[in-house]
């Protein structure tokens, strides 16, 4: 590990290393006193100052005779021989660099330095992962809805029949055009009977109602199974192998919650929490209630048996080729068993990635990243004007919480359609795509619901979908107006510019319009925006907030955190329309009209100096 000072006054260092594995490496910063070193940069400074230095030299070659005791034979002579060229009066060895084949005696000395007479840090942790943890982008379907469609509500509920794994494995080339690499499924297990809900969540089903998928286990098996009227496991494999050849992932929820029918209920009762009349407790969040859930005790006496059960879950579902997994509320589980069953896996599968599903507190949200959980959920669903999307995007792309949290930007989920887009038009879910692809490295959208702009909540005063699709199924018209073409062009754009790669180097520029936010993003090496390496430049994106009417504005860019000379010109490409313009100054003006385009986003270069023409035209 190679160090630098930052600031020598201020006593500021700064270090890399490069893990050549993946996992968990742990590292400390140690830290002695080199006192032949210290000896040899006083001395000079004396040289300088023309004093005698001789008293200076012995002591030099003291240390470095006793650095020799106990050294390397080959060490030790050389050691000796700059100590010899210290009390015969040369300098040679205070200044002497040295190379990789030819350490100097600073060198030598520092080999002989003694740990434990070191100061050291605490040990940190880091968890190195592969980009998809950190880069990618999420589709969501429900199997059973996989049958093409009329997209209203009234008519969705007639349809030939639901659908299956393998209508799944036909939808993947459309999955794959619109850019996505991966495919996340809620969970495909047996459905109970017992307490079934039916449409829009109410207590009582029919007879031809699917119930949640989220109510798992019937006679038909629990988590370690697929519903019948899906497929089975075979088919299970056939679609992550086929997802892979398109360049897709297959995610699964990862739900540890069970139906009153799941055989754990009869073959585990210890397992579940009993009420004191030996009724077991269903799952409440006043006042809802969830007839059809029983938690899992964790607090159990049986504890290592059910940890052990969910852990033996998870590897049958790695073995049938499933690489990530959405956890369904990890924060209502102990922090202990996530931390203990993600090492597990990883150990034996690093790839493998956990996305919490965790709308709850900051901290909680926070501490389940640092327990292993490689993304998360984020409150972005809910950011919706200027300062709340800039503070936000700001507290999840820079440190301390950066450093231990991965955000993963939705703007709706199956629970979830929020206040701003209930009978919204579909440029308002253009909107919201685009900053949630932008802002961030990593996001995911409900489909088809949200590309094809469902705004229709319950009417119940609550951000829920009507005709919920976890209630009941779906059959979607994907040949009407949607935001398929976007969605397709701004994944191509993200894949193609590195700078889209992390959330990292985010950054927010000035514009007098609080409809309009600008912010960028650079590569993490910060290489100068170059017109011969464009995949690696800035990329400058302004995003209309308005989905009902233009705006426009000046911009005030921080062109030097662009890597762009101010005194010259620049380039922008409009990478969602095709345009190219030549900027002035720091000062551009932009224009933005809804029912053309939500934003624009800018590759930016300049041409090297040496290669702009002398008469200075551009």
């Amino acid at each position: 590990v190679a160090l630098r000072a930052l600031n020598p006054g201020l006593d500021l260092w700064t270090g890399r290393f490069t893990p050549i594995e993946r996992g968990r490496h742990r590292f400390k910063v140690m830290a002695w006193i080199d006192h032949f070193a210290s000896l040899a940069h006083g001395t000079q400074r004396k040289l300088a100052d023309g004093q005698q230095v001789r008293s200076e030299l012995l002591q030099g070659a003291a240390m470095l005779e006793s650095a020799a005791e106990g050294a390397p034979s080959k060490d030790a002579t050389e050691l000796l021989a700059a100590a010899g060229r210290l009390r015969s009066g040369e300098l040679t060895d205070l200044t002497d660099p040295g190379a990789p084949a030819r350490p100097s005696a600073i060198d030598l000395y520092r080999r002989r330095l003694r740990r434990a007479d070191a100061a050291s840090s605490e040990v940190v942790e880091v968890h190195v992962e592969r980009e998809r943890a950190g880069f990618s982008a999420w589709y969501e379907l429900f199997p059973r809805s996989t049958v093409i469609g009329d997209s209203t509500a009234a008519s969705s509920k007639v349809a030939s029949r639901p659908g299956t794994l393998r209508d799944v494995i036909d939808r993947l080339d459309y999955v794959g055009d619109l850019g996505f690499d991966v495919l996340y499924l809620p969970p495909i297990h047996p459905i109970g009977q017992s307490f079934r809900k039916g449409p829009d969540n109410a207590p009582e089903a029919g007879p031809d109602d699917p119930g949640s998928p989220w109510a798992i286990g019937s006679p038909a098996g629990g988590h370690d199974a697929v519903a019948p009227e899906l497929g089975t496991l075979d088919d299970v494999r056939e679609l992550a192998e086929a997802a892979a050849e398109n360049g897709i992932e297959l995610a699964l929820d990862l739900a540890f919650q069970c139906s009153p029918d799941h055989p754990w209920v009869t073959e585990h009762p210890e397992w579940f929490r009993h009420r004191p009349d030996g009724s077991i407790q269903y799952a409440e969040n006043p006042p809802k209630k969830y007839q059809d859930i029983y938690p899992l005790d964790f607090e159990t006496a049986a504890w290592r048996e059910l940890w052990q059960a969910l852990l033996d879950v998870v590897d049958l579902w790695i073995d049938c080729g499933v690489s990530v997994f959405r956890v369904d509320n990890p924060h209502t589980k102990p922090f202990a068993f996530w931390e203990w069953l993600i090492e597990r896996v990883q150990r034996r599968h690093p790839d493998v990635i956990f996305l919490a599903e965790a709308f709850t507190r900051p901290e909680v949200m926070h501490h389940l990243a640092r327990v292993g959980f490689t993304q998360s959920y984020t409150y972005f669903t809910w950011r919706e004007s200027k300062p709340d999307l800039m503070a936000y995007a700001a507290e999840v792309s820079t440190s301390p919480g950066a450093d231990e949290f991965r955000a993963n930007f939705w703007p709706t989920t199956p629970d979830i359609l929020p206040w701003h887009l209930q009978e919204a038009p579909l440029e308002a879910f253009a909107v919201r795509h685009l900053l949630a692809a932008t802002l961030s490295a990593s996001y995911g959208i409900y489909g088809p619901a949200f590309e094809l702009g469902d705004n229709v909540a319950t009417g119940n005063g609550k951000e829920e979908y009507g005709a919920s699709e976890k209630y009941e199924v779906r059959h979607w018209d994907l040949t009407g107006p949607s935001l398929r073409d976007q969605i397709a062009r701004v994944n191509r754009i993200r894949n193609e510019q590195l700078a889209l790669h992390t959330t990292r180097t985010l950054r927010f520029h000035d514009v007098a319009n609080d409809q309009l936010l600008a912010y960028s993003k650079t590569t993490h090496d910060g290489a100068d925006p170059d017109p011969r390496q464009p995949h690696r430049n800035p990329v400058l994106c302004v995003v209309n907030l308005d989905p009902r009417s233009g705006q426009a504005g000046v911009l005030d860019l921080d062109l030097v955190a662009l890597g762009i000379d101010p005194s010259r010109p620049f380039q922008v490409h409009d990478l969602f329309s095709d345009q190219h313009f030549t900027w002035q100054s720091h000062h551009p003006y932009v224009e933005l009209h809804p029912d053309d385009q939500p934003g624009h986003v800018f590759r930016v270069s300049q041409r090297p100096a040496e290669l702009v023409p002398d008469d200075g035209l551009d």
